[in-house]
């Protein structure tokens, strides 16, 4: 069967793999595998850096924010960035997610060394002041 021709919808309700170039769009839901290592670029396809890990919301349920990657060489001397969740945005064709920042403001925000991690909840407070100003709302939803 041509794949414009087939219900994905039935697919997915049984759970059968089905293939063609929007098998699984739009994207709802994905793994954390697959989310950890994707790059991250601005609107002006500047390249961001990478997620490092996904900092999940024991409380909720929901991601509370991701870890940034940025800058470096083979992963020496890169530095950590909290970043909300709430603001990427997935480019499926591309497979990557979008950051509506310039480069400088990920320089210049509060970040950390790969191997001295602060302790994990700090992190909230990083998130809340330097990217309140700018995100407006929390993975959550409400204000930050």
């Amino acid at each position: 069967m041509n794949t414009q021709e087939k219900d994905f919808t039935a697919d997915n309700v049984t759970g059968t793999n089905h293939e063609g170039p929007n098998a699984n769009r739009p994207v709802r839901v994905l793994t954390a595998s697959s989310i950890i290592g994707d790059k991250v670029e601005n609107t002006r396809g500047e390249d961001l850096g990478d997620i490092k890990d996904i900092m999940v919301n024991l409380q909720t349920g929901s991601i509370e924010y991701v870890i940034l990657s940025y800058g470096g060489v083979l992963g020496i001397g890169s530095k950590y960035y909290a970043i909300p969740f709430s603001s990427l945005k997935l480019n499926p064709s591309r497979q990557v997610f979008i950051l509506d920042r310039d480069l400088e403001q990920i320089k210049n925000a509060p970040g950390f060394d790969k191997d001295h991690w602060p302790e994990t909840n700090s992190h909230y407070n990083d998130v809340n002041t330097y990217w309140g100003g700018f995100m407006g709302v929390n993975a959550g939803g409400g204000p930050i």
